[in-house]
């Protein structure tokens, strides 16, 4: 009898992640320890910290994962890991507790793309498949552009040549005296502001030729608002709460209009007429309604994953049932690769 079940690991920043996932797509369990309270008061993730924290927390999460689930070693078909992009350590983490069950369990181990992932999630709830389609990652380390053929064919089209616009929102809202994770806490904030009172640079913007994005510059702007050209420390300066909420929401609406014209630029060079979309800040909810409107009206077929499935989490490793049915498993030898290594175009 066929196994039918998949033990996912994810590990590749601050969150250590752990589902069980049939091969229709269907999570059965999934349990995720967060690092939030960890990284705090360093306004950021620390490597070094987030290492650490996986290693005390993949065994009791992988525990409570397989109590949850109902299911024992024996009905496992295989247990995938993300091996790339992310944080050293942390990556290593993930993959040598993946390494330990497989050797364990008599497993095999199948290592996964953690930007596919991504993609993959926006399919988890959703009977027909959402290949081909314009693949757009949107988070705290990635904001890049595919087009996905299928769960594993992907030519890049282009991405941030700076700051992605996950880490900006963080930088901002640390500029403005924000708590971490700063992007929930600065759209929070921008909701109580004009995205129209100022009007911030949207860099590149008018480039369609051109599917990259920058928001290093976006960023130095709002400093240059918030502190002026020659104050060296913008969390030192009084604003009353408008100004606050203001710059928050200018500084928002920016970032989304470069998101949302990069992402039709890249519909119409491809001809596709389905975005899919994943990463943290795709649960940002006026980006999602934005975009929902601007598809809308270009007759384009919107998928984004669910608000749980945008921040990083191991219910996306259900694309290893991809390579399991190509026979692409991996061996022992497995390595992680840090970082993001951007395909030539």
């Amino acid at each position: 009898m066929a196994l039918e079940t998949l033990l996912a690991i994810e590990s590749t920043c601050d969150e250590t992640a752990v589902a069980l996932i049939d091969s229709s797509g269907r999570v059965l369990s999934e349990c995720v320890a967060t690092q939030e309270s960890l990284h705090e008061k360093f306004a950021g993730v620390v490597p070094e910290i987030a290492a650490r924290a996986h290693l005390e927390r993949i065994l009791p999460v992988i525990d409570t994962a397989m109590r949850q689930s109902g299911k024992a070693p024996e009905d496992l078909a295989a247990i995938a890991v993300a091996t790339y992009p992310g944080l050293p350590g942390s990556l290593i983490v993930g993959l040598s507790a993946a390494k330990a069950l497989a050797l364990a369990w008599d497993k095999p181990i199948v290592g996964i793309n953690h930007i596919q992932a991504h993609i993959y999630a926006c399919g988890l709830d959703t009977p027909e498949s959402i290949y081909p389609c314009v693949g757009f990652i949107v988070s705290g380390g990635h904001t890049s552009l595919y087009r996905c053929d299928d769960p594993l064919g992907w030519d890049y089209l282009g991405g941030t040549i700076d700051d992605a616009a996950g880490e900006a929102f963080d930088k901002v809202a640390v500029m403005l005296g924000l708590s971490f994770p700063g992007g929930p806490a600065l759209s929070k904030l921008a909701c109580k502001g004009d995205p129209h009172a100022i009007r911030f640079p949207r860099p590149l913007i008018d480039d369609p030729k051109r599917l990259d994005f920058s928001f290093s510059g976006l960023k130095t702007a709002v400093r240059y608002r918030i502190a002026g050209s020659s104050n060296p420390d913008p969390t030192a300066v009084v604003l009353e709460e408008k100004q606050r909420a203001d710059i928050a929401a200018g500084f928002e609406q920016a970032v989304i209009d470069c998101l949302i014209s990069k992402a039709c630029a890249a519909l119409n060079r491809t001809d596709l007429k389905r975005l899919c979309v994943g990463g943290g800040v795709a649960a940002n909810t006026k980006f999602r309604q934005q975009l929902t409107e601007a598809c809308r009206a270009r007759r384009i077929e919107l998928v984004i994953a669910k608000p749980q499935w945008c921040t990083d989490n191991a219910a996306m490793g259900a694309l290893a049932w991809e390579k399991i049915r190509r026979g692409q498993y991996d061996t022992l030898e497995l390595d992680v690769q840090p970082g993001l290594v951007r395909p030539k175009r």
